[in-house]
Parts: C-alpha cells; structure tokens; sequence
C-alpha cells in the first residue's frame, strides 16, 4: 500500500469527520493496480495498466449517509470536514480507539500475476487468438480479454475497528462470431476468480477458445428453438444466471425493505420448492465473488438464505441491517473508493440435491436441456424475467438430442423456484460482474442440474 494511505491518522480523521455528530463514521481506502489486454482484428487493441489510490469516507446518521472521496493526500482534512458539516445530530463522538481485525484470507493464489512479466500475459491472449481463428473457416470474429488486478483494502470504522483486506483476481475470457449466409451467431466463454496466473497453465488459453468457438458453430448448425409451454433441465454448467437474477437481487434487503421485490415481507414464509436451499457464501477461497470483510469492514459469512424452500435472511449492510432490524450478513461492497457501500451478492448458489444429473434428464420425455444461459432481465418487484440461452438441446425420450438456437426462457422467479421438482447432485459456477445502482461487482453463482417441469419457452411457433 502506499505510503500515504499507510500513514493516515485513522483516530484523528474518523473524530474530524464526527465533530458536528452522526451515528458513526467509516474511512475506507483503497489501493489498486492492475493489467487490461485486449486482443481483436487478430491483433492487440489495448494493453492497459493501472494504479490508482484513494479514500472513500462516509458518516452515517440512522439510515441517511453523507460520503466524499478522494486521491489527494493533502485533502484529508477537508474530506472529514465536508462530509461533517452534512451531517449535524448533535451526538458527538470524541473516544475512538480502534483494534486491528485478524486477517481472513480467501484469495488462492500461487503466483501473483504482478510477478508476470507482460509478454508472458499477451501470449496468453495470441494463443487463444489463434485457436479461435484456427477452429473454422466460418469464424469472422474473435476478441480475447485478460485482466488481473491486485487490491489492497482498509477499513477503520468509529465502531472501534480496523479491517485489512487482500483482493488479488483475474478473469480471462474468449468471444467467438461465427457466420454462414444472413446467420450470425456469437460463443463466449469465461473463467476467473481471486486467483493467481496459474489459473491460465489449468485452463489453457486453446482450450478456451475452442469452448467458445465451439459454442457458436454448435448454433450456427443448430435448427430453431421450438416454442411453448414444456419442461427444462438446466444444467449445472448453465452458471447460476437464474439463482442469481431470479432470487438474488430480490433478497438483497435495501430493496425487500423497502418492498421493491416480490419476496418483500415473506420472511419465515415458502418462497421456493423444499428441494430449494438457496446460500451466499463470500468465505469460498478462489472463487470471484470471495472476500475476507465486506466493503464496510465486517467479516464475509457463509449465509442460508432460503432453507428447504423457507425464506431465512436477507442479504444486509450495516445500514439496512438496522433499519430494517434484521441480521448483518457482510454483504455490504462498493466498487472502488468512490462509491459507498449497499448490499450486494457475492458467491449465491442453489445448494446440490442428491439425484444423478443423468437420473433428471431421464425423467423428460420432450423439453429443453439448456447447457449454457446467456444474458437477461429481471422484475425485482414481480419476479417476472426473460433469460437467453446461449447453448440448448432437445431432450427427446429422456436423451439429450439435436441442438436449438434461438430459445429464450420466460416466466417468473418465485413460480419457477417454486415448482423445481429435482435438484442434482453436481455443482457448476459461473463468474460475472454484477452491476446495481452504476456499480459494478465481481461475483460467481452457481446451480446444480435442476428440472423445472414447466415453463414457457420463447422460439420457433410450433403447428398443432
């Protein structure tokens, strides 16, 4: 961390910030470095490097909050005061003495990507480059990302404590566009995590690239989706798009509090099928949403948030856990210095069943076998949402069939969550940024193999 940030009177700034009063006061400061190289045209469009440094301070008065920030060592002082002079209560803090948290370290890292030298990094990305371009005669795009960053974390709060924090990660990612005639189909695939470079010698650059490649030629071949009303399997290497749109957001508590979401004031009530147990864990080493504290100093938990289909907890930050007199869970995050916190998901996830995933896909004489979803929207207020997806299958006589293209899943979160008749026993994550109030997060979500017996699906209008 630089020498500046670690030479910041914590005690004097935090009782600068509450002279004129407020429930508490929270520095949070924040060093970051990192490395950007994107590769399209087959060649490299961009090899970024940054380092940035800054301070992010907030006083908090019940469940209102005044924040500022900056990257100028000399501006200390008149942060604490400007943030001070918002907030005027009359109860006035002057004893703070602050204790050093233990460290809870989550990154797997072996070896640290600051250590690799840049050429080493653009090789990484050439190799899938080529692959990509190498894989078909049909392929008219490819773009190919790496990204690794190193973030030191403190947080010193009035509450009499300080929280150090190590946030290393990299993500690394290939995009296929595959054409034939007016047909234009696209392959993505990603991997990441707060891990270290080794990350690239256990999943070669080659292979994925082929994975995304291959994901769009299997759609450029595939025939329509059919649509209407038939059930699906989504596998467990789908990625958790649906646990983490359809339920995620809406048991984050700033909006069940204030009942912006449809499981808003269901607490202890059925909210999903008792094959359902629905966890967010920020404790899991290696994984991209994992976090040793929250972005307001607390420890990140392993927490139930719906247990046998029964709604637990909301996901809280120090704010809507008092306002809304529920438990705080350590999901408040933030973006970077310049934000302040809300509550946010980390590791969401649908728990393993214990049916074999080959047993659920048995079970279906005609519907869908979704393998990988793609993108969509969500109703927090209504649960309703409309999912892509990215690489599907007909399930015929309980065998996985020819591919679709084309396909879109329609229908309501807690209808859905509610009518999941089977739940596997295997587990596959999936990485992603996850944005909210214009800030962005990284997060993984994961699913077993499930089966939604019914649900409407967006293709090719079928004759009767």
């Amino acid at each position: 961390m630089e020498a500046w940030l670690e030479n910041i009177d914590l005690e004097r700034l935090l009782r600068l910030s509450l002279s004129k009063g407020g429930d508490f006061s929270e520095i949070f400061i924040e060093d970051k470095k990192g490395t950007t190289i994107v590769s399209e045209a087959r060649r490299i469009e961009k090899y970024i490097t940054t380092q940035e440094a800054g301070v992010g301070l907030r006083v908090v008065l019940g469940d209102k909050s005044a924040y500022a920030y900056t990257n100028d060592p000399g501006a200390l002082d008149d942060l604490a005061l400007t943030v001070s002079s918002a907030i005027r209560s009359g109860n006035i803090s002057s004893d703070i003495s602050l204790e050093k948290r233990p460290s809870r370290p989550v990154v797997h890292s072996r070896i640290d990507p600051a250590d690799v030298d840049s050429d080493k990094k653009i090789k990484m990305v050439t190799r899938a480059e080529k692959t990509a371009w190498g894989r078909d005669p049909l392929v008219v795009q490819v773009k190919v990302m790496y990204s690794d960053s190193t973030r030191r974390i403190r947080i010193a709060n009035s509450k009499g404590f300080v929280s150090d924090d190590n946030r290393d990660s990299i993500v690394f990612l290939v995009q296929g566009v595959v054409a034939k005639d007016s047909l234009i189909e696209t392959g993505y695939e990603p991997i990441g995590g707060t891990r270290g470079f080794e990350i690239l010698e256990e999943n070669p650059p080659e292979e994925i690239a082929a994975l995304a490649v291959t994901r769009a030629l299997t759609s450029l071949y595939a025939r329509k989706a059919p649509g209407g009303v038939m059930p699906v399997v989504l596998s467990s290497h789908a990625g958790g798009t649906m646990v983490h749109e359809a339920i995620g957001h809406g048991l984050e508590a700033d909006l069940a509090g204030e009942g912006l979401s449809v499981f808003s004031g269901r607490m202890g009530q059925q909210v999903a099928s008792k094959a359902v147990t629905v966890i967010d864990d920020g404790t899991i080493n290696g994984l991209r949403g994992s976090i040793g504290y929250d972005d307001e100093g607390n420890p990140s938990q392993r927490n139930i948030l719906v247990e046998g289909g029964i709604l637990k907890r909301y996901m809280s930050d120090m704010i809507t856990s008092a306002k809304f007199n529920i438990p705080l869970t350590g999901n408040g995050r933030r973006e970077s210095y310049r934000n302040r916190p809300i509550p946010r998901m980390t590791n969401t996830m649908i728990a393993p069943g214990t049916l074999n995933p080959e047993e659920i896909i048995s079970k279906v004489g005609r519907g869908i076998f979704v393998k990988k979803m793609g993108g969509g929207q969500v109703n927090t207020v209504n649960g309703d949402f409309v999912f892509n997806i990215a690489e599907g299958y007909l399930i015929e006589n309980g065998r996985i069939g020819e591919p679709v293209r084309g396909a879109t899943l329609i229908g309501n979160g807690p209808e859905i969550l509610n009518s999941i008749e089977h739940v596997g026993s295997d587990l596959g994550f999936g990485i992603g940024t996850c944005g909210k109030d214009g800030q962005g997060a990284p997060v993984a979500d994961a699913q077993p193999t499930l089966l939604i017996p019914e649900i409407t699906i967006g293709g090719e209008v079928q004759d009767e």
